[in-house]
């Protein structure tokens, strides 16, 4: 099963495990992280589910469809590093993954 490392806003890191399959979202979510608000529950509608990725990941996460980059757009906080976490699906590839809760809205 792989892990996720989660850093909270305020710096606190804690890894958990998660399903291959399910969204980062819903591992962040299932693991009761209550900074992560994910108001649509992951149908890539409202932003806020903003996570910013190790950049050690970059390259193993799939590519950003257009709709997450334009949901992403409407955030102060995005840089490089920014995804919805709903739109990272876990696997064994990305066990390790360190994402950290974006500031919110």
């Amino acid at each position: 099963m792989p892990k996720l490392i989660v850093v909270t806003r305020d710096g606190t890191e804690k890894t958990v495990e998660a399903e291959n399959g399910l969204s980062v979202m819903e591992v962040i979510r299932d693991a009761g992280f209550d900074e992560l608000l994910a108001l649509c529950g992951g149908c890539c509608s409202c932003a806020t589910c903003h996570v910013h990725v190790d950049p050690e990941f970059a390259d193993r996460v799939p590519a950003m469809s257009e709709d997450e980059n334009d949901l992403l757009d409407s955030s102060d906080h995005r840089d490089e590093t920014s995804r919805l976490s709903c739109q990272l699906h876990m696997s064994d590839e990305l066990d390790g993954l360190k994402v950290k809760i974006a500031e919110e809205d």
